[in-house]
């Protein structure tokens, strides 16, 4: 199968693809999805660890690009939070440095506009992760009290009101958990953390990388093609914890951006002609390296979930917990 595969993704991915840069392709993002989800430890809640959840998360993990000419004011909008351009400094466009980004897009705006260029041009694809990644744990914190409070309410419309809500909350996280999944995919794709998108560019290329659009091909007819979901779960790294969102996204992202030039000396080799060894390992490991991160950050904000806050009037998920707090207002709302 492969012998006949190799011409048809070869003359692909020396040809090019037209239409916008997708990272992952359908593949990828799947994979990315249902290893993270089948990875996860046991102890985040059980909904989660069923194979509907899995097959769901994988397939929802696309929706991103799904979304896509929609209408301009949404893709103008949200395209840029695929990406992040980080030139060869280690800064973003020669703005603010990869490693030490604003805690906010407003202040980002700021610093990239001192260097004459913007988010929409420069790509938010840290902010996106961040900014689900902290949705994420206040699904988990609503999910968590009202786990809590249900086998403690005596009041048959009160309980009646949460199961039901839980149900809801549940449906949710996946959706939330799905659309988020698909941007901590894209932070393992070397192209998407880099200047050097879609071939090298016009830059200065003492060592001939290509100028070839290959980013599309790569990501998409490559990866089907000559990747496995076993060979993805198989190189998933051991899980590893996360103390700042923050600090996670750039190191996760740097570590990206360190792969472009394996990744175009890799090409040059002749690593994407056919099911190439060195092509496919390269490959796989990045795949990989979105179902590992995926899984870490899911499993970092769950454990974050536990000591958050949440509804109006405000109360803490650990003070529930503990039977402390009636949550009931909170949750349903105290107008």
């Amino acid at each position: 199968m492969y012998r006949v595969l190799a011409p048809i993704a070869a003359a692909l991915l020396a040809a090019g693809s037209a239409g916008p840069a997708l990272a992952w392709g359908a593949t990828g993002h799947r994979y990315i999805g249902i290893a993270a989800a089948e990875a996860l430890p046991a102890d985040l809640p059980a909904f989660l660890h069923t194979r509907r959840a899995a097959e769901d998360l994988g397939e929802l993990a696309r929706e991103p690009d799904r979304w896509r000419n929609a209408g301009k004011t949404h893709d103008t909008t949200r395209d840029p939070g695929h990406f992040v351009d980080v030139s060869d400094d280690g800064t973003v466009f020669g703005g603010p440095p990869l490693g030490t980004l604003p805690l906010t897009r407003a202040d980002y705006e700021a610093a990239l506009a001192k260097v004459g260029t913007n988010s929409y041009k420069a790509g938010y694809l840290p902010y996106s992760i961040i900014d689900g990644w902290q949705q994420l744990v206040k699904d988990f914190a609503y999910w968590r009290v009202l786990s809590a409070a249900i086998p403690r309410e005596h009041n048959p419309e009160r309980k009646a009101w949460e199961e039901h809500d839980l149900a809801r909350r549940e449906a949710l996280i996946l959706s939330d958990l799905g659309d988020w999944s698909h941007y901590v995919g894209d932070g393992s794709q070397p192209l998407h953390v880099s200047i050097h998108y879609n071939g090298w560019g016009k830059f200065p290329n003492p060592n001939g990388y290509t100028n070839d659009p290959i980013h599309v091909p790569w990501e998409g007819l490559f990866v089907r093609h000559f990747v496995t979901l076993e060979a993805v779960k198989a190189a998933m790294t051991p899980l590893k914890g996360c103390e700042a969102i923050e600090v996670c996204t750039t190191e996760y992202l740097a570590k990206t951006a360190s792969t472009v030039i394996p990744f175009y000396e890799m090409q040059k080799a002749g690593g994407l002609l056919g099911d190439h060894p060195a092509g496919v390992a390269f490959t796989v490991e990045r795949v990989a390296a979105g179902a590992s991160e995926l899984r870490d950050l899911t499993v970092a904000a769950w454990n974050a979930s536990a000591h958050a806050s949440l509804g109006y009037p405000e109360i803490r998920v650990d003070d529930v917990v503990r039977g402390g707090v009636d949550p009931y207002d909170a949750l349903y709302g105290d107008d």
